[in-house]
């Protein structure tokens, strides 16, 4: 990666390769007015380029900033992307399959919490991904960290989505706050409540019996904690165990597939809920992949986590690309790292002019 002619320069092979390179790419671009280019989009992928969600979330990135974009094309594997300033308003973006609408949010977000005035976002598509994270992880455990940085963004699901058929809609309200405070996530405090909820989506609803009977076997949860959700829409199945401590809330997920046993879903959750709670931590891994961005645009923080995924460790190297901060992991033992962001002296955001 390197900055030339104005452009920063991304590599979207680099690392995990991923979406979310792409995705950290647009958000950071449209908060400091940093035009770049991309190559290789999600190169590591068996489907490289732009798939669906990726392109919405490129033109929702594009809407909100009036940017100019060459490249915005499905299967695209390169992309120029030259922003303007940010408009706070209304918007509504459907990615128009079963693509993730939490991604496509991730990608705007961070521009409309910073704004200079609040927002409404509606967006349709899928709802509850695989490698994505679901909506109740949005509203639960990622918005409620966010809100201690300042900004006031509430999230409601009007419906659901599954994977492979989609449908599903949510809308945010966003009031924005011109800087990100920084916080510390240090420690969780004691278990409050525990909750497992497994959704089926047109399927039996012994599905969602069967993984909640391994959830009460292998964690020990009461049956008042085990709920079963149905919906007509579908076809769809995840589990969501839901821990609810006195200074965090953490959710991990396994999501059905077909060919894959009900109980083999739910050992995958466990096994995530499990790691969490032995290592003590307040934040969990995805949560860890998703507090990288703001905190840097906060200039500072720490929380304390598991060990960090290649993915945010990714995502961490692209952060550097577009803002001067320091990001410093320390492992306090296998089980427990520390990330501690700091601003370095020398670049601000700007006054959101055009650059074109």
């Amino acid at each position: 990666m390197r900055r030339g002619e104005n452009l920063i320069e991304i590599d979207g092979s680099f690392g995990e390769g991923g979406g979310q390179i792409l995705r950290t790419s647009l958000a950071l671009s449209l908060v400091t007015d940093q035009a770049f280019r991309i190559r290789n989009i999600r190169a590591a992928r068996k489907k490289p380029g732009l798939l669906r969600q990726h392109l919405t979330a490129v033109n929702a990135a594009a809407e909100i900033g009036q940017a100019k974009v060459e490249g915005a094309s499905l299967a695209s594997c390169e992309l120029t992307f030259r922003p303007c300033s940010v408009a706070a308003s209304s918007y509504h973006f459907a990615v128009g399959s079963a693509g993730s609408a939490t991604l496509v949010l991730q990608t705007i977000l961070p521009a409309l919490i910073v704004a200079s005035g609040p927002s409404t976002v509606v967006l349709e598509g899928g709802t509850h991904n695989p490698h994505a994270p679901p909506f109740d992880f949005l509203q639960k455990a990622f918005l409620p960290e966010l809100n201690q940085m300042g900004p006031m963004i509430a999230a409601t699901l009007e419906r659901p989505g599954f994977y492979p058929a989609g449908g599903g809609k949510f809308t945010l309200t966003i009031k924005p706050v011109p800087q990100l405070s920084p916080i510390q996530v240090l420690e969780r405090g004691e278990i409050q409540c525990c909750r497992a909820t497994a959704i089926v989506a047109g399927l039996p609803r012994q599905i969602a019996e069967r993984e909640l009977k391994v959830v009460r076997e292998k964690l020990a949860w009461s049956d008042d904690a085990l709920h079963v959700e149905v919906f007509p829409n579908g076809p769809g199945n995840v589990l969501m165990l839901e821990i609810q401590s006195e200074h965090i809330t953490e959710i991990f997920t396994g999501f059905g597939e077909l060919g894959v046993r009900a109980e083999t879903v739910a050992q995958g959750a466990i096994a995530a809920a499990q790691a969490y709670l032995e290592a003590g931590v307040p934040v969990g891994n995805l949560l860890a992949d998703q507090l990288i961005l703001p905190f840097a645009l906060a200039g500072g923080g720490s929380f304390k986590t598991v060990p960090l995924s290649w993915h945010a460790q990714t995502n961490i190297e692209v952060v550097k690309e577009f803002l001067d901060i320091d990001v410093h992991v320390a492992s306090e033992n296998e089980r427990v790292c520390i990330v501690e962001v700091s601003q370095r002296a020398g670049k601000h955001l700007s006054s959101g002019t055009c650059r074109w």
